[in-house]
């Protein structure tokens, strides 16, 4: 029985090394193989840089506009503050309690859709630009420099449409709903527009528009990035400034009533000059007035403690868009290079015609 074991073992050993050396030979043949067709190799990765570099040739550059900014809000003191400070003592152990600040729909992480939302997008495209000493629409820059009109020409219901800067949106055609729509679909292509978040724990965004002409990725990024502050800020701080314009109006008017009521006593006073004191009844509408203005006087009092707490708590409760860095002509120029495209393209062709040869030389083997 030892022996027969030995036996089998020394079989195995014999088939592995069989089947080491087999491979050894095979591996030598295909590289004998791909050997005799260097030349063709060769032909057809020089094929591959050629069209490479006449791709890198014909290729239009893209110009980056990049912009960050940073996001902060008075969270307030008392409990508010220490809650914070509790949460982000344990963010630093690791430790997630949710209820950070800023949250919402406009936590630092949800900027990025909002900035792509398609109202904050057309309001941009809508808006006015300078071209060449014409006020145009941001939105007729884009079709102008990408030559849309020019497929519009045998389109008689697309011809005629127009985006003038700061149009009505609520009386837009089908027609111009349909192309704002297929804009805004384009622009916010992770190829053309990104946000990102540094990190988490800081609110500063960049963001980054990439299109094939220089002045429109300028625009565009500083437009997107403006709109979007003035939402925020409009929308966070929207309660508190409605209250502030109701008290002002409530100062206003019952600053006007008191003013009356002063001039209504003066008006009374002149009336009863040196009046009999036996005549009490001439006076009484006198007294009537300065009633009325201490009234109003002590009401505007009251009116005017309660509007300024209240301009108070709305600078306290609208944040602040803090530009960091604004895109500045000339922007980063991206195009990929000659040298890289003849490399890269002579690289694929050859190793996709040595795929071929192999794949072919096997299908071949396997039919005969």
């Amino acid at each position: 029985m030892p022996l027969e074991n030995n036996q089998i073992e020394n079989s195995n050993i014999n088939n592995d090394e069989i089947s080491l050396k087999e491979l050894i030979i095979k591996i030598k043949e295909w590289v004998a193989f791909l050997k005799s067709k260097w030349k063709i190799i060769f032909l057809a990765g020089f094929i591959g840089g050629l069209i490479g570099l006449t791709i890198a040739l014909f290729e239009k550059p893209t110009y980056k506009a990049v912009l960050t900014f940073a996001m902060e809000e008075d969270k307030g003191g008392g409990g508010g503050g220490a809650l914070s400070g509790a949460l982000g003592l344990a963010s630093s152990f690791g430790i997630d309690l949710g209820g950070g600040g800023g949250g919402g729909a406009f936590a630092a992480s949800n900027l990025a859709e909002l900035m792509k939302s398609r109202l904050l997008v057309e309001k941009v495209l809508l808006e006015p630009i300078k071209i060449n000493g014409k006020t145009i629409s941001l939105a007729e820059y884009y079709i102008q420099i990408n030559k849309l009109r020019e497929g519009w020409d045998k389109k008689p219901n697309l011809k005629s449409v127009q985006f003038l800067p700061n149009a009505d949106r609520t009386i837009f055609t089908l027609q111009q709903d349909s192309i704002l729509q297929q804009i805004h679909k384009n622009l916010i292509d992770k190829e053309h527009l990104s946000i990102m978040q540094k990190d988490k724990k800081v609110t500063i965004l960049s963001i980054e528009v990439t299109s094939e002409n220089e002045l429109f990725s300028k625009i565009f990024c500083e437009s997107i990035a403006k709109e979007t502050s003035d939402f925020y800020i409009e929308t966070k701080s929207k309660k508190s400034k409605i209250n502030v314009d109701v008290l002002q109006k409530q100062v206003d008017s019952v600053k006007n009533a008191l003013n009356g009521a002063i001039t209504g006593v003066a008006f009374e006073t002149d009336n009863v000059y040196n009046l009999n004191p036996a005549f009490n009844i001439k006076g009484a509408t006198s007294k009537k007035k300065q009633i009325d203005v201490q009234a109003n006087t002590a009401i505007l009092t009251n009116l005017v403690v309660q509007l300024e707490l209240a301009k108070i708590t709305l600078r306290k409760e609208t944040p602040l868009i803090q530009l960091i860095d604004r895109p500045i002509l000339p922007l980063q120029k991206e195009k990929f290079g000659k040298l890289k495209s003849i490399v890269l393209g002579g690289f694929l062709a050859g190793f996709l015609y040595i795929l071929y040869l192999i794949f072919g030389r096997l299908y071949r083997k396997m039919i005969s």
